[in-house]
C-alpha cells in the first residue's frame, strides 16, 4: 500500500484525457482554486510546459521547494503518457475512474473542466492517505502490456470464427440444410454444388456465393489463430524476456487440467503481479463476494465483478475442466460435497466459489511451488 505523503508541499495536477483535447488543472499548495488550462490531444511539451510552469510559480509564492503529482484516468490511452511523463521525472498516479466516490445526487454537473478540478481534489485526499476516495491502477511495464495481447487476440478470432460458423450454419438451415459439429468441415464448399434443400431444390447463386465468401473469411481466420498460437508457443519457449514469467506459464501448465491457452492468459493477466494476501487476489479479479447488511436485512450479492473479465471468464471455464481432469483433489471434493447434489443453479454458484479457490490455490503453486491438495501433475 502506498503510503501517506504530506500534502503541504506538493502540487496536485489532474489531466482530463479526450481524442481531440486534453484539460489540465494545476492545484497548488494552499491554492483556492485549480488554474485550468486546455490543450491539443497529445501535446506533450505543452503539458511539460504547464507543469513546470506552475511548479516554478509555487516555489516563488510559497519560497521553498515543491513537487509535483500528476494524476489521469485509465482508459482510451491506455499508459503510454504515463510512462512518457515518469521517463521525464514526473511522478504520476493513474486512477481507475469507477472508484471514485460521487455525490449521491441524482443529476450533477459534468464538464472536463469540472472533473479536472474534481480530481486534483481527490489526487490531494489519496496522497495524504485517504485511499476510499480512488484506486490507483497499477502501471504495467511495456513487456508487461504487450504480453497480455497474444491471448486477447486469440480469443478476439476464435469469437469471430464462431460467429462465422453460426452464420454459416443458419443460412444453410433456412433452406433445410442442417451441419452437426461446432465447426464446419474442410469439404463444405466441395459439396455447395451438390446440395440441396429441405424441399429438393439447389441453393441459389447468391446464397452460394455468400456462403463461399463466408468459408473464405472462415480459412483466414483458421489461419491466423495457427500463426498467434504459433507465435505463443515460440515467446515461451524461446529467448528470455521476449514474453515476461514465461516460466511460471511452463510451471502451471505442468498441473493436469491446465492447457498451455489457460497458463498463458492467468500468467498474462494475473500472475505476473505481486499480490499481498489472498484477499487482494480474489478482489483484483472480481471474485471477492458483495454482502448486503442494513438493519435486519442481510443477504449476499454474489461476486462483485469489479477485476480482470478476461482472467475471471477464464478461471471459471477451468474450474469446470477441474473438476473432470481433478476429480480426486480436495478442491473438486469440497465443490461435490456442497453443491454437486442441489440443482444447475446452486452448481453454477458453486463453480464461482471454485474458481475463487482455485485462483488462490494456482497462485501459491505458481509463488511457491505449493501443489494443490490432492492435485496430480502431468508426467
Amino acid at each position: 500500500m502506498t503510503m501517506a505523503t504530506d500534502t503541504r508541499d506538493v502540487c496536485c495536477a489532474a489531466l482530463e484525457l479526450s481524442k481531440t483535447g486534453w484539460v489540465c488543472a494545476f492545484a497548488a499548495p494552499g491554492a483556492g482554486r485549480a488554474a485550468v488550462y486546455k490543450m491539443k490531444a497529445g501535446d506533450t511539451e505543452r503539458l511539460l510546459g504547464v507543469l513546470n510552469n506552475g511548479k516554478t510559480k509555487a516555489e516563488r509564492e510559497l519560497g521553498r521547494p515543491v513537487d509535483v503529482v500528476l494524476c489521469h484516468e485509465v482508459g482510451y490511452d491506455g499508459f503510454w503518457l504515463a510512462r512518457l511523463l515518469i521517463a521525464r521525472g514526473v511522478r504520476v498516479v493513474v486512477f481507475d475512474p469507477a472508484s471514485f466516490l460521487m455525490p449521491r445526487r441524482g443529476r450533477r454537473a459534468k464538464t472536463d473542466r469540472l472533473d479536472a478540478e474534481g480530481m486534483t481534489r481527490t489526487l490531494r485526499a489519496w496522497l495524504g492517505g485517504n485511499h476510499e476516495a480512488a484506486r490507483e491502477v497499477q502501471i504495467p511495464s511495456v513487456e508487461q502490456e504487450d504480453a497480455k495481447r497474444i491471448e486477447r487476440e486469440r480469443k478476439t478470432l476464435v469469437e469471430e470464427r464462431t460467429s462465422l460458423v453460426g452464420r454459416i450454419k443458419g443460412l444453410l438451415a433456412l433452406h433445410g440444410i442442417w451441419l452437426a459439429g461446432k465447426r464446419i468441415g474442410q469439404g463444405l464448399r466441395a459439396q455447395l454444388g451438390a446440395l440441396k434443400t429441405g424441399d429438393g431444390r439447389r441453393l441459389g447463386p447468391f446464397l452460394r456465393g455468400e456462403i463461399e465468401r463466408l468459408l473464405m473469411r472462415y480459412d483466414i481466420l483458421c489461419q491466423q489463430i495457427t500463426e498467434v498460437e504459433t507465435q505463443r508457443k515460440a515467446a515461451l519457449n524461446g529467448a528470455a524476456g521476449q514474453f515476461p514469467n514465461a516460466n511460471k506459464v511452463r510451471v502451471l501448465s505442468t498441473l493436469g487440467g491446465v492447457g498451455e491457452t489457460t497458463a498463458t492468459v492467468l500468467v498474462a493477466e494475473v500472475y505476473h503481479r505481486t499480490f499481498a494476501t489472498r484477499r487482494h487476489l480474489a478482489s483484483f479479479l472480481g471474485l471477492s463476494p458483495s454482502p448486503y447488511s442494513s438493519g435486519d436485512v442481510e443477504r449476499d450479492q454474489g461476486i462483485n465483478k469489479a477485476g480482470n473479465k478476461l482472467a475471471r471468464q477464464t478461471l471459471v471455464e477451468l474450474a469446470w475442466f477441474w473438476l473432470r481432469y481433478q476429480p480426486d483433489s480436495k478442491l473438486s471434493l469440497w465443490w461435490r460435497e456442497r453443491f454437486g447434489a442441489k440443482g444447475a443453479r446452486a452448481r453454477k454458484i458453486g463453480i464461482v466459489a471454485l474458481a475463487r479457490k482455485l485462483a488462490i490455490a494456482l497462485w501459491r503453486f505458481v509463488e511457491a511451488g505449493v501443489v494443490p491438495d490432492g492435485a496430480t501433475l502431468k508426467a
